[in-house]
């Protein structure tokens, strides 16, 4: 049994993290401020022995008794309307977070997972992305409080891995999707089921044909989980290669609701990726995953989710 310990755990990521180390048998400690996480996500666990919660902002200083064997870093906005109305916390999350996690790591002499993103490649120059591409970011821009924390947490935890000796792993995660997202979210999933299920009209950004590639959060925790295990010290792209336009995911989500919603097009924010898509072979490779849902049963699950929630 390994005591692990998860910021950013009642956020969508990090409760699902939460649910996977107490399947495991493992005991967790989950530590959120609930600037973006939700007490929702962790209900189902405070009745568990196993699992602590702690409300703290771990910008300050992490104080945990005992043994600590897996830290996750998980704190932080990941939405654009997060980081956008957000800012500064995204960046004091990433690098003041970053340090004080790692910190804790090193006191404790704990293994270290950062959890990154695809957003450290910005708008990128190379398709799909492998580990090795360092990415386009326009670190002044709006989406820079977000991609340059990522890309700085990243730095410090080389930095302690290097200098300090810490244990640590780097996930670059890319677009997931799957029930407790939060239903105003801002990214396009919630957006497109929340409008669709409404039968209001369904908003895509630009024209549409920009990329994404979604994965499962199942199979993204899967992978995150693979990862914490392994030996691999470098970033390990995790995500789905399942890459599509949002005009058609758009279509795909209201043909799957039965909604009624039209699909309508507004201006494309600012830095906004043209594509994206992982290159997984290292994940392949050396963690030897890859996801297993399929888009379709993945995006039936979230639905269903939304439409209990949103009670409709």
């Amino acid at each position: 049994m390994a005591r692990v310990l998860i910021t950013g755990g009642a956020g969508f990521l990090g409760s699902h993290l939460c649910d996977r180390f107490l399947a495991e048998g493992d005991e967790v400690i989950c530590i959120d401020n609930f600037i973006t996480g939700s007490p929702d996500n962790i209900a189902h666990l405070f009745g568990n022995k196993k699992f602590t919660f702690i409300q703290h902002d771990v910008t300050n200083y992490i104080y945990v008794e005992g043994k600590v064997d897996y830290i996750l870093h998980f704190a932080s906005p990941a939405s654009p309307i997060d980081y956008l109305k957000l800012p500064i916390q995204t960046l004091k999350v990433g690098s003041l977070g970053t340090h004080k996690a790692l910190g804790l790591a090193k006191a404790k002499n704990a293994r270290y997972l950062l959890a990154s993103t695809s957003e450290t490649y910005g708008d990128p120059a190379v398709h799909p992305q492998p580990e090795s591409y360092w990415g386009n970011v326009n670190p002044v821009g709006f989406r820079g409080v977000y991609d340059e924390a990522k890309r700085f947490a990243e730095a410090m935890t080389m930095a302690y891995h290097r200098y300090h000796k810490v244990d640590t792993r780097i996930a670059r995660i890319f677009n997931t999707y799957g029930p407790r997202m939060r239903l105003i979210d801002g990214r396009a999933i919630p957006a497109f089921i929340s409008q669709a299920l409404e039968n209001k009209p369904v908003t895509v950004f630009g024209d549409g044909s920009q990329t994404r590639s979604i994965c499962y959060v199942d199979d993204l925790i899967d992978g995150i989980y693979r990862l914490l295990l392994s030996n691999e010290i470098e970033p390990v792209n995790i995500g789905n290669p399942d890459e599509l336009s949002m005009f058609e995911l758009a279509s795909e989500i209201v043909e799957l609701t039965g909604s009624k919603s039209k699909i309508v097009f507004k201006k494309l924010p600012s830095d906004d990726p043209k594509v994206r898509q992982p290159d997984i072979t290292k994940a392949k490779t050396i963690l030897k995953w890859k996801p297993k849902v399929k888009r379709q049963d993945g995006l039936k699950r979230t639905i269903e989710d939304f439409r209990k929630r949103l009670k409709l």
